[in-house]
């Protein structure tokens, strides 16, 4: 496992209760960006848009190789996941205070782009002090 994307601030900022694995759909000029490691996630989170879960603000940069075939470095992304997985975390991002956040993307064995997402709570003040 070759991490690519790490996200630093989210042990800090939230509490993480459980962790998910999902994969996610990319353009040619992006996998070529990812694999030269231009990629952010340090802004970034993941929402249910009708009834998919969406990786938004997840800045990937421009691959200079792809001139005009190239992507937009902002744009939301689909997350790939069963439906089963889908509805248990839409149900418990719906309570207040929780969160669908990347943790870190990687590529697994089969040289697949994974995301890691933590449904989390954030902290209160005085929780990150102790940290």
């Amino acid at each position: 496992m070759k991490v690519i994307a790490y996200n630093r601030k989210a042990k800090f900022n939230y509490e993480i209760e459980e962790e998910i694995e999902a994969g996610i759909i990319l353009l040619g000029s992006e996998i070529k960006s990812i694999r030269e490691g231009k990629i952010t996630i340090n802004e970034s989170y993941a929402s249910e848009i009708n009834g998919d879960i969406i990786l938004i603000n997840t800045n990937i940069a421009e691959y200079r190789g792809a001139n005009r075939f190239n992507h937009e470095p902002k744009r939301p992304r689909k997350l790939l996941l069963h439906k089963k997985q889908i509805n248990k975390i839409i149900g418990k991002i719906n309570f207040k205070g929780y969160s669908l956040i990347p943790l870190k993307i990687y590529f697994n064995d089969k040289n697949m782009v994974k995301v890691l997402l933590g449904i989390a709570k954030g902290k209160k003040l005085y929780d990150k002090r102790k940290t």
